[in-house]
């Protein structure tokens, strides 16, 4: 008998040793599987932990790894993350890397941790699977750079706090430091990702970080925030690939790394009652289908422009209009003008807003380096209620302007004084004013004071285009102005 089971232990042992050979064999041509543990809901990589309440009837362990993700199904190229990027969209790629803190699932309060992560990929806390934890009174620390910047601007990979697959974190009183390349500070992502943020300091020191971050209709909410970045495409606020939604109160904020501004949405942003403060690029940026509404708030840029809108085609932004709605506050552009758009269309509405420039530009639309030569200008919609206009507009000859002035707007300054816009519509109402700097030339002038009185010309001639059927009020007359100056078809 004892023989018998001798021989049926060497047979299985073959077997065994078999079946491995087979498996590393194959691993060669085609991805293994990997097994997910359904049993861990959330672990911690160290007992640093002081405080910990558990609301549900699940167990939280420690241990020293991270909880382990599925990859996508297919086979993963060679080699390292593709440097370029997804398509438009995407969120076929899940994998965040792993955390010092992970939690799947559950909800869980935790307090008064000091929690530090120092791993490529690793984010300091991950919360997925529709999870739910409440965060106060931490100090979270990050370091050790990402393997993917793309990974990490879509996806939030090697992000400071991150939220993903319709899971929500509450944090608050708390300061969150990241200092490595690709690490954003606070990152929602995917459709139910929730970050709420209050009271709350982060500070960011290398690229590629930004301070708040949604993407694939994540969502950010922040009150009570102090935002400092150092290093470049690092925005205080900004989402990224598959719109994501941000709104913040009461918040402070200043970059000084080159290509961040204090706002960047590829979303929908909403910032009200705040100060951000951009040294190394515009105050804000919108790139496609996409807004930012500003209410009360101060906003400054000291390089390139003040505002930018556009499309990049990089996938990032959906093809559509850009929005910038600002309702009161400031905006300061210490270079360039105030607002730039190129290759979009876009509409920019102002209600009693301060705005400063130092170059006399108000507004210019023009072809630039992103779309196709010939096809890549802007046709930008101006709104303007109860504002005051500093500058001039501009625009080259394949974009269009029109700008709408009521309810007691005042522009100051020339609109097309170069004759080289492709078309240019003003309609003042008959509270609002032209203070004209320089000869202008119009395709379409709509006033509701018939008599132009509206209008201080200051000794110059305005231009419009006599065969517009818009402009069949002025009879193609030339009408000399109150200040000597002339209101003139212009010559073919």
């Amino acid at each position: 008998m004892k023989k018998k089971l001798n021989v049926i232990a060497t047979a299985v042992l073959l077997a065994s040793i078999t079946a491995s050979y087979a498996y590393a064999s194959s691993s060669t041509d085609e991805t293994p599987e990997v097994a997910t543990s359904t049993s861990v809901a959330a672990t911690q990589e160290d007992t640093s932990a002081t405080t910990s309440t558990e609301t549900s009837t699940d167990s939280s362990t420690t241990d020293t790894s991270a909880t382990v993700e599925a990859p996508p199904e297919g086979t993963p190229p060679d080699g390292e993350p593709p440097s370029g990027k997804p398509g438009e969209g995407s969120d076929s790629y899940t994998d965040n890397g792993t955390a010092k803190y992970t939690q799947s699932g559950k909800s869980v309060t935790l307090s008064k941790q000091t929690m530090a992560a120092d791993q490529t990929d690793q984010s300091i806390v991950k919360v997925t699977d529709s999870g739910k934890l409440t965060l106060t009174k931490s100090n979270l620390t990050k370091k050790g750079a990402t393997s993917s910047d793309d990974y990490s601007n879509f996806y939030g990979l090697n992000a400071g706090v991150l939220a993903a697959s319709a899971s929500t974190i509450q944090l608050s009183d708390s300061t969150v430091k990241t200092d490595a390349d690709g690490a954003n500070a606070v990152f929602a992502t995917g459709e139910g990702s929730t970050i709420n943020v209050k009271d709350v300091s982060i500070q960011t020191s290398a690229n590629s970080s930004r301070g708040l971050d949604a993407t694939l209709k994540g969502t950010v909410n922040a009150t009570n925030v102090k935002i400092k970045t150092a290093g470049e495409h690092s925005a205080a606020i900004a989402t990224d690939r598959g719109n994501g939604t941000i709104t913040v109160t009461k918040a402070t904020g200043k970059t000084t790394g080159k290509g961040s501004p204090g706002i960047y949405s590829t979303g929908t942003i909403t910032v009200s009652n705040s100060d951000l403060k951009a040294t190394g690029s515009e105050a804000a940026v919108i790139e496609g289908r996409n807004s930012i509404t500003v209410h009360n708030t101060s906003l400054s840029g000291e390089v390139d422009r003040g505002v930018m809108l556009y499309q990049s085609f990089s996938g990032d932004a959906e093809v559509g209009t850009s929005v910038f709605t600002m309702n009161g506050g400031t905006l300061t552009a210490k270079a360039g003008p105030i607002f730039y758009s190129t290759n979009t269309e876009a509409v920019i509405n102002l209600k009693g807003a301060a705005l400063k420039g130092n170059t006399g530009v108000l507004l210019n639309v023009a072809a630039d380096r992103w779309g196709t030569t010939g096809s890549n200008g802007a046709d930008v919609t101006l709104n303007a209620d109860n504002q005051t206009l500093p500058g001039s507009i501009t625009a080259d000859k394949i974009s269009s302007i029109t700008a709408n002035l009521k309810n007691k707007t005042t522009l100051k300054g020339a609109i097309n004084s170069g004759n080289t816009a492709k078309s240019v519509a003003l309609t003042l109402d008959q509270t609002s004013k032209w203070v004209v700097t320089a000869d202008s030339y119009l395709t379409i002038l709509t006033d509701s004071d018939a008599k132009l009185s509206n209008i201080v010309d200051n000794g110059h001639t305005i231009y419009y285009d006599a065969n517009a059927s818009a402009n069949s009020w002025l009879n193609g007359e030339t009408i000399i102005l109150s200040g000597g100056g002339k209101l003139t078809p212009v010559s073919n």
